[in-house]
């Protein structure tokens, strides 16, 4: 079933939302949406513009910080992982790609609070007392992705399998 562009804008909406009503630190959508865009979207780019739109939206009511780059490229691995399991099947791709996205924002994103916030000292030891700090976040963005992967990914799969009879009889 081909995504209609509806689908695509009701995503970035609803990533936006996400992020903006309470919640849990990290516990959001994004890694889950750039998941399933990367993995769906018939171009790269559409699925990049879904992710970051969902993000540009929701800082521009939250308000845009220093360190925002990092976090939208870090956004962006999960388009590139969607893509390289587009053409399998099963939980055990979509699972892997989801836990790959939720270390991949980690790493990156604690690397650049070490090397850019002046929080912790430059040091290996700073390096390691940062992501020490970070795991409370990192536990949270599991469940997030978790959560969210398997809303999304397995929303689409039930909505393919309500369509599909109507599909069958016309």
């Amino acid at each position: 079933m081909e995504i209609p562009k509806r689908l695509w804008i009701g995503m970035v909406v609803l990533g936006a939302c996400a992020r903006l009503v309470p919640h849990p630190w990290n516990f959001t959508p994004m890694m889950a949406i750039g998941l399933f865009a990367g993995s769906h979207a018939r171009k790269v780019s559409t699925g990049v513009l879904a992710t970051l739109f969902a993000l540009a939206l929701s800082d521009a009511v939250m308000g845009f910080y220093p360190g925002l780059w990092w976090v939208y490229g870090a956004a962006l691995i999960p388009v590139l992982l969607g893509g390289l399991i587009r053409n399998r099947s099963g939980a055990g791709p979509i699972a892997a790609a989801a836990m790959a996205s939720s270390l991949s924002f980690f790493l990156i994103t604690n690397f650049m609070v070490w090397a850019a916030d002046r929080l912790y000292p430059l040091t290996l030891g700073g390096l390691s007392e940062c992501y020490l700090a970070g795991i409370p976040f990192y536990r949270n963005q599991v469940l997030g992705d978790a959560v969210y992967t398997v809303a999304i990914f397995g929303g689409y799969a039930l909505l393919n399998r309500l369509c599909e009879p109507a599909r069958q009889a016309a």
